[in-house]
């Protein structure tokens, strides 16, 4: 495009938008009696719109000179606490705008400016996107301006040849509810169904027993998810319990998976990771909870709020989403009540916040993220999706609650290609979930009493009146902490100081419809034999509950056993059964990934498993979640690669995927398909792309892919 055309279109928009803003302050004033813009004695009706014409100048030079400082200063302030400061410092730029203006013609109430402002605000910033979807070249400078990256260009064809690859998670996003999303002639998901239905292709796999973000991911962008055994866990030699979400955890898991790799991870060259658990190796990071512990002003982690805040407009309409977002929550949680709906949780005290913060907060500012390293043109990108997952615990994985998150993700995603056209370089946009989700009530709905009154029981202790409520393991609600600077939470550290070192009590620990029972007075892992010797009823208490589907336990006789109900038996060394096989209601390869767990050094004393139905896959979550996952049962076990078709099939000849570390190994093959740089030449590569697994020890001899986290 000629200079002059793009100036002239420049000029064009910038006087459509100051026009906008300054017909929205007329009539503001003449509908807010506290706000006027005339001398005390009346002006004409030209001079009243030259005054409006000035404050909105005014207000918009302001607005792009003042804001980025002010967000600049204010980016050690907590992310949500920043969002709800919008509204003051929008209406603080309007009152000095204001008292810009010559004579005194401009006053308004305090409470009044902030309306206008965002008033304002809203109306240039829809001007600004109606326009920029009528003109490509804006259209990209606007997507420049979504990602923080001002004066900088980029132009389709203007980076390398070769094609990056964009991994965009939607988190607990099951394969056969996405398969429901995309169909029909008004698919709940049209960008997914178009692409469904012409460029990419739909796959499921199958994840190992622990389905939750944390075993899944880990190995997703690591390589490895050993010795992860569900969400939360005890480990005995360390005396602590490790939650997958927790910063100082996640750190420690990131570190352990790069020791027994040798690898960065899938993002050490060129790479961004966005609202993930672990950083994958990535130089660029935002809302990475693996580094989010490392606080003060260098925290790249947090680095994303500046880039998506610094634009007013934004920051105007994300705020007003969050706002609309709570209402939406608490409407959808009365109504739920005066419905009696069933199976249902309690959805008050914080959980509206976490739940805006998950479904508009993070959402916008990981697109954002995820626009900008498209225009920087890196190599390869993965972003965590997070609100459809964080809705479904609460609402149930089909209810239309969860439903109706979907749609706006979808949005998100047709965002994502768009900005990719005026990317750099060609991209290759890759879908994938790492779990999904099954629904069900709650083991205490559904009996009256908690995982761990059972084990109480069992064991012949004395069991509370009252059930107390299991802690959720929603992966926002950690994100949302970190944010708001607040300490980790401390899910089990109660249990911890009931049932510490020394004590003779179980540990109950719950990772959806998985439960983890340890009793931290026995060094190592307590055999079966020894528990019979202390506590005869508890194996058979368990083993025969109705809501129990299956536990595991080590025999000093057998090996690894897996328990059911009316004495039945599943001796995973040698595959001998007793009775029917409890382990036969979870499917083909349920053996497989229960056996791998047990060989684990911090697995429990006792790995539970609920029941689960096997005619609607409804499975009882330990913890309070009606839409459950980390356990086997259900549509948790089963996500999907949505992938484009220039690639190589995920397995030849149609093969399952099983586990995570076996689409690691896909996605490391795909990104070696574009012939980048991204992986070593020579016989790893050639291993690498039949998707067998590089050997211990090996690592990128480019030093750019070292984990740059550390």
């Amino acid at each position: 495009m000629p200079r002059w055309k793009a100036l002239s279109g420049a000029l064009f928009r910038v006087l459509a938008v100051w026009f906008v803003s300054s017909l929205t302050l007329l009539v503001l004033a003449g509908l807010l009696p506290d706000f006027r813009l005339q001398s005390a004695g009346g002006d004409s009706l030209t001079r009243t719109a030259v005054t409006a014409a000035l404050g909105a100048g005014a207000f918009g030079l302001l607005s792009a000179l003042v804001w980025p400082l002010l967000v600049r200063a204010l980016l050690l302030v907590p992310a949500l606490v920043l969002g709800l400061l919008v509204f003051f410092l929008n209406g603080s730029l309007l009152l000095l705008a204001l008292d810009l203006i010559p004579e005194g013609r401009g006053q308004a109430a305090p409470e009044t400016a902030v309306i206008v402002a965002a008033a304002m605000s809203a109306a240039s910033s829809a001007t600004s996107a109606f326009l920029a979807v009528r003109n490509d070249e804006a259209y990209h400078r606007r997507l420049v301006r979504l990602a923080g990256r001002r004066g900088r260009r980029a132009r389709p064809g203007a980076g390398p040849a070769t094609p990056g690859t964009v991994f965009l998670q939607l988190d607990g996003v099951g394969h056969d509810l996405l398969r429901e999303a995309v169909r029909g002639e008004r698919p709940l998901m049209p960008t997914l169904a178009r692409w469904t239905g012409d460029s990419h292709r739909l796959t499921p796999w199958r994840t190992d027993w622990s389905s939750q973000t944390g075993a899944s991911q880990l190995a997703l962008l690591h390589g490895s998810n050993e010795d992860l055994p569900a969400f939360r866990w005890y480990e005995k030699d360390t005396r602590t319990v490790i939650v997958s979400n927790r910063p100082s955890s996640a750190a420690a898991l990131q570190r352990r998976a790069i020791a027994r790799t040798g690898d960065g991870g899938l993002l050490s060259y060129d790479g961004a990771s966005r609202g993930n658990l672990f950083s994958g190796g990535a130089d660029q990071v935002a809302l990475v909870m693996s580094v989010a512990a490392r606080r003060g002003k260098h925290n790249r982690s947090r680095a994303g709020y500046f880039a998506y805040f610094s634009d007013p407009a934004n920051a105007t309409r994300t705020a007003v989403s969050f706002v609309a977002e709570i209402v939406r929550e608490i409407v959808q949680s009365l109504r739920t009540r005066f419905r009696r709906e069933r199976p249902r949780v309690k959805r008050g005290g914080l959980y509206p916040v976490i739940r805006a913060f998950a479904t508009v907060v993070e959402r916008d500012v990981v697109v954002a993220a995820v626009i900008g390293d498209l225009l920087a043109g890196r190599t390869a990108i993965y972003a965590d999706l997070v609100a459809y997952d964080e809705v479904a615990h609460h609402s149930g994985p089909a209810h239309p609650d969860a439903l109706q998150v979907l749609r706006s993700l979808d949005r998100a995603l047709a965002l994502i290609a768009r900005a990719a056209r005026h990317a750099p370089r060609p991209y290759r946009i890759v879908v994938l979930s790492d779990h999904g989700q099954s629904h069900g009530p709650t083991f205490l709905e559904r009996y009256g009493l908690s995982l761990g009154d059972l084990v109480r029981a069992g064991c012949g202790l004395p069991v509370p009146r009252r059930a107390g409520r299991t802690p959720s393991g929603a992966e926002a609600r950690a994100a949302a902490r970190a944010a708001l600077h607040r300490p980790e939470e401390t899910a089990g550290r109660r249990q911890e100081r009931t049932a510490g070192p020394g004590s003779s009590h179980p540990l109950v620990l719950a990772s959806g419809n998985l439960g983890l029972v340890s009793f931290p007075d026995v060094p190592g892992r307590i055999t079966r034999e020894e528990l019979d010797r202390r506590h005869p009823a508890l194996l058979a208490t368990l083993a025969n509950h109705p809501g129990i589907g299956f536990l595991l336990v080590r025999s000093a006789v057998h090996g690894p056993v897996v328990l059911g109900p009316a004495g039945a038996e599943h001796r995973l060394d040698t595959g001998h059964l007793i009775g029917a096989d409890p382990l036969a209601p979870f499917g083909d390869g349920a053996a497989d990934t229960v056996r791998r767990t047990d060989r684990f050094p911090h697995v429990a004393d006792l790995m539970v498993n609920s029941a689960c139905d096997p005619a609607n896959g409804a499975v009882h979550a330990f913890e309070e979640q009606i839409g459950s996952h980390g356990g086997l049962g259900g549509a948790q076990s089963h996500p999907f690669l949505l992938w484009p078709a220039e690639l190589t099939p995920p397995a030849p000849d149609g093969e399952p995927l099983t586990g995570a570390e076996q689409v690691h190994r896909v996605l490391r093959r795909w990104l070696g398909e574009a012939d980048g740089p991204q992986l070593p030449l020579g016989p790893v590569a050639d291993e690498l792309r039949h998707g067998v697994r590089p050997p211990e020890g090996f690592s990128p001899q480019d030093p750019a892919a070292q984990d740059k986290s550390r």
